[in-house]
Order: C-alpha cells, then sequence, then structure tokens
C-alpha cells in the first residue's frame, strides 16, 4: 500500500513539473517528456504492471488538463509503460544505457502515435516537417531529461517503495 502512495504523489509531482517548470524552459516550443520518463522508469523497475498502471494514471492527467479526445493519451502513455516494463527483467540498477534507449524508442512512438492519430486523420500529410521539428528534437531533450531525472525515480523506487523481487522473475533461474 505504501509503495502506491508514493507512486502516486511521483505521478502528482511529475505532472506539476510537466505543467509548471518545464513549459518555462522549452527550447523553441519543444517541452521534455517527463511523464514518458516516469512511464519508462517504473515500467523497467517494477514491472508490465506497474508500468502500465504508471502510464494510464499519467495519462489520464493530461487528457483531463489538457486533451481534447479523452482517454487518447492514457493509452498511448499505458502501452509506452507496458512494454518498458518487459525490460524489467533484464534490467541493471547501476546501467543508465537501458533507461535511456527505451525513453528514446518510447518517445519516438508516442509523437508518431499523436502524429498518426491526431494530425494524419485530418488530413496534414508533412511527416518529415513534424519529425525534423518535433519528433527528433523531442527526444533528445527527453532523454537528457532523462539523464538527469532517472536517478531520482531509481532513489525513490528503492527508498520509499517495497523492492521484492522473486527469484522466479529472475532471468538466471531456469524455467
Amino acid at each position: 500500500m505504501k509503495s502506491k502512495i508514493v507512486l502516486f504523489f511521483t505521478i502528482i509531482v511529475c505532472f506539476l513539473l510537466q505543467c509548471t517548470l518545464l513549459h518555462t524552459i522549452s527550447i523553441g516550443s519543444i517541452t521534455p517528456n517527463l511523464m514518458l520518463v516516469l512511464c519508462v522508469s517504473m515500467g523497467l523497475m517494477r514491472g508490465r504492471k506497474c508500468g502500465m498502471w504508471t502510464g494510464f494514471l499519467s495519462g489520464l492527467l493530461i487528457d483531463m488538463f489538457y486533451g481534447s479526445l479523452f482517454g487518447f493519451y492514457a493509452l498511448i502513455y499505458m502501452y509506452c509503460g507496458y512494454f518498458c516494463g518487459y525490460a524489467f527483467r533484464i534490467y541493471y540498477d547501476n546501467d543508465i544505457k537501458v533507461p535511456m534507449a527505451l525513453t528514446a524508442a518510447a518517445d519516438v512512438l508516442y509523437n508518431f502515435a499523436v502524429y498518426a492519430l491526431q494530425f494524419l486523420l485530418r488530413g496534414r500529410l508533412s511527416l518529415g516537417t513534424y519529425v525534423v521539428r518535433i519528433i527528433l528534437p523531442e527526444m533528445f531533450y527527453t532523454v537528457f531529461l532523462a539523464m538527469l531525472v532517472y536517478r531520482v525515480f531509481h532513489y525513490i523506487n528503492y527508498r520509499f517503495m517495497n523492492v521484492t523481487r522473486k527469484e522466479s522473475e529472475s532471468i538466471w533461474v531456469l524455467k
């Protein structure tokens, strides 16, 4: 129960930081996606189920305050957190390369989903411009933020949440 409360407050704090502080440090109207970094981190550190719920709650907050179609961002963030949870079994605590690579992949997939479902269906076909001006700069900016913030999420996970990894969850145990 304690870990769920800590996770809920972490989601709220990240949402508030996303809405306030990160909009003030945007470069050319490109802001890093802290909520996506949180979904990737929780999926990576705690598994598919936690990543899915973190993504769903994060996306639901974004839908309630900024979304034009309710449930759209909840669905995208939920899938990002869930699919990043597949790397839970091969995750090493001290390695920053895996979270950075997963954050980059999740950000690109997130932006392509937003493009396909919000712009392409309306007849806006300028994919090259969208990739060069929005997807790539946001990916680099989000990965840079992930380098800075990942250790904070790692500390919160191992300090305030229950970390009990079962022996059956290890990749070194033969099944």
